[in-house]
């Protein structure tokens, strides 16, 4: 079970919250030693938890006129939950980015750099995560980079990239399209057929991989985003329009026909109750009318200057749907399983069926929808009272605006086909058949563009297979590197140490941590009492005092604070049997006299190139903030051959046993063989970077 894991931490800052998502992947020689002949083949093996995600509320683009405290105020209890769930040798390997989508693109650019600015500046401050340059892990990225992290994410997790014959979609096309739409902006991303890439392959982006045996993987992309698309934004323009038609002078309400009946609110969307004089949506439950509103919002009569164009003018290549089938995501899955859905509804999206259960929902007063909803879920209000606009404004984005053809009345579907509910499956076997399905998972992992943009980065990690040398990330579609290229962030060392038992060992104890605390107490002692027993087995002491502060750092959580220790017959007297005397009982072995001749050594770390595909590391976060005692040799010439200030040489010599030895023969020859258990029990000597050559992790 032994695993050497690669960390990243990525947050996603969009228009109404931010959201943190922490993925694991194995160290790309221990998983090339490990794999299958199918994975020898594939893309690394991205891992995630749902508690390794969280997402809290309102949007950073809040912070635009007060960015100095989007540190305390925001990303504070974010980060605590990276640097709980992280292992702490693990943070400066662990690269840390936030990437701002459409909310921030609406701020001016000047407080976009002053939140960006202020949000590097906090991680530098309270974190060790790899961040050698704010300028790439801290950005406010275009749509179109979201859209192209989506797709990848999208096929990694349908298997789109690893299984091409199982995902045949006809002429040679095997993957997916990709449909996101969030509160202020909405992207699409997919490959076009052959023929329609060749003849527009400057639209194009080109994006390159890398399999777990190095060898590439290129893949042509059409990318765009539609700005202001997204359903709180066109909702705004929606409520703007009617208010400008239908508001009289001296009068305070205005029809919507996208509010179920009776429904009362404010141009916020919040309810009214009683009278008011401020200006107030009153809800005609038309759904009819409420799409023939919402089509003229697509800025379908904008003009084309590079035809063909889909919404607002902006140039999109055909799309065949033949062979493209698109995932639709985020505001695609919450509105087409939201309040319209219930628990055993998990057939496949078509046209038909979907506007039926809208019609039906949409023409109910307010009073029946809100008690009906209320006995579901409490939380399901507000969904309910933003429900018809959001469908109707879908079905006019996919139908009217991307052109998707309307299941249920233009094709028929396979009938009972079944894909929400196990699509990874579905896929699989049915090559996904319907040009659209909305989905959110994929076998329980979140079809988040995050996971692209770490697929991205854990396929530069690996080296290149024999002369394919070209870097990892996407650009322009031509040959080569282009100017324009964005490296995948990461860099690969063909001499990257695999990690030995220790490693195996500590990575496997702290999985069965991990296992044991999510179990019952009497369950959480019981694995604990296994792992102690394998802790056991390993019999070199540095090896059990590491399990055994994993053990500690556990059982300190696990006991609330302000309890009393209790004594006698324990865990602490079976963990000081198994492992020796803890930390806690630090014995001086000093000799009278010597403390003169130690000193606090500097701690030194490397410095490298801070760019993207660059293999250096930064200064930021690398230095563990400890220092190894240092024996002062001035008057001993004959040890300076032993001290080597780059750490590298005799693994003795590093860890500076030959010089306490030698020290101690000449000073008290009787002294030899006392205090070396305690030494090498030291918590500070085994953290110090002095004690083994400095390996990637």
């Amino acid at each position: 079970m032994g695993k050497k894991w690669r960390w990243g931490v990525i947050l996603d800052a969009g228009s109404s919250g931010t959201r943190l998502h922490i993925y694991r992947w194995l160290d790309p020689a221990k998983a090339l030693k490990e794999a299958s002949y199918e994975e020898v083949y594939s893309l690394p093996n991205i891992v995630t938890k749902d508690k390794w995600t969280k997402k809290i509320r309102p949007g950073i683009s809040t912070f635009g006129d007060r960015p100095e405290d989007v540190g305390p105020e925001h990303l504070q209890e974010l980060v605590e939950r990276a640097l709980d769930v992280i292992p702490d040798d693990k943070h400066a390997d662990t690269p840390i980015y936030l990437m701002a989508t459409a909310g921030m693109r609406l701020l001016p650019p000047t407080q976009q750099r002053a939140v960006i600015t202020e949000t590097c500046s906090y991680f530098r401050a309270n974190t060790r995560f790899f961040l050698p340059n704010c300028d790439t892990h801290i950005q406010v990225i275009p749509g179109e980079t979201e859209g192209l992290y989506g797709w990848i994410a999208a096929n990694y997790l349908l298997g789109g990239f690893d299984n091409p014959e199982g995902h045949d979609h006809g002429k040679g096309h095997h993957t997916y399209g990709f449909l996101d739409m969030g509160g202020a902006s909405a992207q699409i991303a997919f490959a076009p057929n052959s023929t329609v890439a060749e003849e527009h392959g400057n639209d194009l982006k080109l994006l390159r991989m890398r399999s777990l045996n190095g060898s590439p993987r290129e893949y042509k992309v059409f990318t765009s985003t539609w700005l202001g698309f997204g359903v709180n934004q066109a909702r705004g323009r929606y409520v703007k329009a009617l208010v400008d038609e239908f508001l009289i002078n001296g009068e305070h309400e205005v029809p919507d026909p996208c509010l179920p009946r009776g429904l009362r609110t404010n141009e916020k969307g919040e309810i009214v109750k009683g009278t008011s004089k401020e200006l107030e949506l009153v809800g005609t439950g038309e759904f009819d009318e409420c799409l023939r509103r919402t089509k003229p919002l697509l800025g379908k009569n904008m003009p084309c200057n590079d035809k063909p164009c889909l919404l607002n003018g902006q140039h999109v290549p055909p799309i065949d749907f033949d062979v493209n089938h698109f995932v639709g995501v985020s505001e695609y899955w919450h509105t087409t399983h939201g309040v319209f859905s219930s628990k055993n509804d998990d057939a496949a999206y078509d046209f038909n069926t979907y506007q039926k259960k809208v019609v039906e929902f949409c023409s109910q007063r307010w009073e029946d929808i809100e008690s009906n909803v209320e006995a579901r879920k409490k939380d399901h209000g507000k969904e309910a009272q933003e429900a018809c606009f959001k469908a109707s404004w879908l079905i006019s984005v996919l139908h009217e605006g991307i052109g998707v053809p309307r299941y249920g009345i233009e094709n028929t579907p396979i009938p009972g086909f079944n894909v929400t509910k196990g699509i990874g499956e579905a896929a699989k076997e049915k090559g996904f058949l319907s040009p659209f399905q909305a989905a959110d998972e994929v076998n329980d992992v979140e079809i988040s563009w995050t996971l692209g943009k770490m697929v991205l980065y854990a396929a530069g990690q690996i080296p290149p297979k024999d002369n394919y040398r070209l870097p990892v990330g996407f650009g322009s579609n031509t040959n080569g590197v282009p100017p324009d290229f964005q490296h995948a962030g990461s860099s690969y060392n063909v001499t990257s140490s695999i990690g030995g038992d220790e490693d195996d060992w500590s990575d496997t104890a702290e999985d069965l941590i991990d296992h044991a605390k999510s179990k019952s107490t009497s369950g959480f002692f019981f694995f604990l009492l296994i792992f102690m027993f394998i802790a056991f087995l390993l019999r070199k002491r540095d090896r059990r005092m590491r399990l055994y502060g994993k053990v500690n750092k556990v059982l300190r959580r696990r006991r609330r604070p302000g309890s009393p220790r209790k004594g006698g017959f324990g865990i602490s007297s079976i963990t000081n049997k198994l492992f020796g005397r803890g930390p806690y009982h630090y014995e001086r072995v000093l000799e009278e006299g010597d403390v003169d001749q130690f000193e606090l050594g500097d701690a030194s770390s490397d410095e490298g190139d801070n760019s993207d595909s660059s293999g250096g590391r930064s200064r930021v976060g690398r230095s563990s903030g400890l220092a190894t005692p240092k024996l002062n040799v001035g008057s001993f010439d004959d040890l300076k051959k032993h001290a080597h200030p780059t750490g590298t040489g005799n693994a003795l010599d590093r860890s500076g046993l030959v010089v306490r030895t030698e020290s101690r023969e000449r000073l008290f020859p009787q002294m030899l063989n006392a205090g070396r258990r305690s030494r090498a029990a030291s918590p500070t000597r085994l953290k110090s970077p002095l004690m083994s050559p400095v390996t990637e992790d």
